[in-house]
């Protein structure tokens, strides 16, 4: 690539002429300004002092250098101690072609045999349905896999399912007391939605009972601890941890229906795993670190027989690992299923993908684990992403207040169609192409509304303005890629193929716009690499935007089919399957598929 061997030119120039000796990788390269002629401008004031020279002085002794050098250097012109440098237009096409020839291009290729990158996303609660804040984890945590993969990593997507706990005792319970023998079958509700039904239905009984407590006389704290459905639920946890096989039995049954329900979601949504853990396997081997926490003096027991880990010292607070009637809280499993993964893969990072409420979980994660010997507590990464709020505020799950994840998707498949038939630009397709497009368009803009915000912060959800096929949205990314792909298809019936090699030494110098697309194009593998070094999709997602809206200005501007020169003609199409190809790839990292036709 061409900065490198700018970088390079620069650091032998100043070893050359000033003897100073400066790694390449430290010579900061930047876009030149718009309103600057140039490609690449470097900052020159850093080697002032030491060249002993002024900093216009030193910029044109560094350009005249470089341009000698770099025989893809045209010129340079120095302004205020700013060296800018622009490269020839056959350089640009050169790569243009070789980006044409490999369908990868902005990838990097997986390291053979290295360890892999672990990356939890989902860990669904097996008592409810999958909502709006999972879609956000899931498409996170997939986007995530993907990314690492771009940029070479060898990546195994994993889910923890929590399949057991109070919650889960919840919904059993209300099941038991209030649901006559309610079945998916008989319901004609997915199996999740009939589970989270009776999640719900456990907190309204609930609460009547904690204000007739109340109103009895009864601290609400108190109530809240005393409700008969609450200590019922408890010792329901406590027989299923003892095996009770009326117990198990009925969780089995029930699991199994949310699983299914689960498993229909995630087909919708694009997302999937490589390995599934489940929590009702995994606490057991967290137990068996808790004794090895006592054993070794690192945790303690407390007079009522529950189990801490004291962490004063590392500036938190004593945490909790087992009840006082032994039964284990998600600290317990997080261990065990952190020593399973480790085992399972040899991995070189562990990565979390939960949100920023759980920040404090998984700093005491990283510490219990090192306490208890692990050196590998350190590869434990907690990706940590903001909430997805609503304009009408949070959701609850327990007062089913949620944004139901089927619900949403359904409803923005029925969005795309409307917008779709608005436009009228898809008679010819048969009803099954449109369904198919519809459900598209309406993942695309869905996955792109959530990605193309940075994780770390929080985010409003408005479904009306990530459908528009204007402005930073999927659906217009997707329209464009539609849009170049026609273009490529009507250069085809012409007898232009855009794999051909251009033969030509020199092509017409390009235009503004035209180069503009080239430079974003040139951009993509490092935009790749930083997106992946800092865990962010928001970055391909706005490089995605950013690309589409250089290709549209150009391609209002500028003829393509139409062009005269048939060098020229070709050059053009070839940089419109490049484009293609590249909104292709990114989309891709993005969990996103574009369609050749719209």
């Amino acid at each position: 690539m061409i900065e490198q061997n700018l970088q390079q030119a620069v650091s032998s120039a100043l070893l050359k002429l000033y003897n100073l000796t400066v790694d390449p990788s430290t010579v900061v390269l930047q876009a030149t300004k718009k309103e600057f002629e140039g490609d690449y401008t470097i900052v020159v004031f850093p080697f002032v002092k030491q060249a002993r020279r002024s900093p216009e002085q030193l910029a044109n002794e560094l350009g005249s250098a470089v341009k000698e050098a770099v025989a893809e250097v045209s010129d340079f012109n120095v302004v205020k101690g700013f060296l800018n440098l622009s490269v020839a237009d056959v350089y640009w096409q050169q790569f243009v072609s070789r980006a044409m020839a490999n369908p990868n291009y902005g990838f990097c290729t997986p390291v053979e045999g290295a360890s892999p990158v672990v990356v939890e996303y989902s860990s669904p609660n097996t008592n409810k349905p999958l909502h709006l804040g999972h879609i956000r984890n899931n498409l996170l945590g997939w986007s995530v896999s993907e990314l690492l993969t771009a940029a070479g990593a060898n990546v195994k997507k994993v889910n923890l399912v929590n399949d057991r706990g109070i919650h889960i005792c919840k919904s059993m319970l209300a099941w038991l007391r209030y649901g006559n023998g309610e079945t998916p079958e008989s319901s004609g509700l997915k199996g999740d939605h009939l589970v989270g039904k009776y999640y719900v239905e456990f907190d309204k009984h609930y609460k009547q009972e904690v204000q007739d407590l109340v109103a009895k006389g009864m601290e609400e704290e108190e109530a809240k601890r005393q409700a008969p459905l609450m200590l019922e639920a408890q010792d329901m946890l406590r027989r299923w941890e003892e095996g009770d096989k009326q117990i198990r039995d009925l969780w089995s049954t029930m699991n199994g229906w949310v699983y299914a329900g689960f498993d229909e979601t995630y087909r919708r949504l694009g997302v999937g795993f490589d390995k599934i853990y489940y929590e009702s396997n995994t606490y057991l081997l967290g137990k068996e670190l808790v004794q090895k926490g006592l054993d070794l003096g690192v945790l303690f027991r407390k007079e009522d027989g529950s189990v801490w880990c004291d962490l004063t010292a590392d500036g938190l607070d004593q945490k909790l690992l087992l009840r006082r009637d032994g039964t284990s809280v998600y600290m317990t499993q997080d261990l065990g299923t952190a020593l399973l993964r480790h085992n399972d893969f040899g991995a070189e990072q562990l990565i979390y993908v939960v949100g920023n409420e759980q920040d404090y979980h998984f700093k005491v994660l990283k510490l219990i684990l090192g306490k208890l010997g692990f050196d590998w507590a350190d590869k434990v990464y907690h990706l940590s992403y903001g909430m997805v709020e609503l304009p009408n505020g949070k959701m609850k799950s327990r007062e089913g207040t949620v944004v139901d994840a089927d619900d949403l998707i359904s409803e923005m498949e029925a969005t795309a169609e409307e917008m779709c038939r608005d436009h009228g630009k898809n008679d010819d397709m048969t009803p099954e192409q449109l369904k198919e497009l519809y459900h598209i368009l309406a993942l695309g803009a869905l996955k792109y509304f959530i990605l193309k915000v940075d994780p770390a912060k929080n985010m409003l959800f408005n479904p009306a303005e990530s459908i528009d096929f204007n402005g930073n949205t999927g659906p217009f990314i997707q329209y464009t890629h539609a849009r170049i792909r026609s273009i490529v298809r009507k250069a085809a019936e012409q007898g232009i193929d855009p794999l051909s090699p251009i033969t030509a030494d020199t092509l017409l110098p390009l235009s503004d716009k035209e180069k503009a697309v080239v430079r974003t194009l040139h951009d993509m593998p490092g935009i790749i690499t930083s997106a992946a070094e800092n865990f962010s999709p928001a970055m391909v997602a706005n490089y995605a935007y950013d690309l589409a809206k250089a290709f549209n200005s150009f391609y209002q501007d500028t003829p393509i089919l139409r062009e005269a020169d048939p060098t020229v003609k070709a050059f053009r199409v070839q940089l419109c399957a490049v484009v293609a190809q590249a909104l292709k790839n990114t989309m891709h990292i993005l969990g996103i598929e574009v369609p050749e036709r719209m």
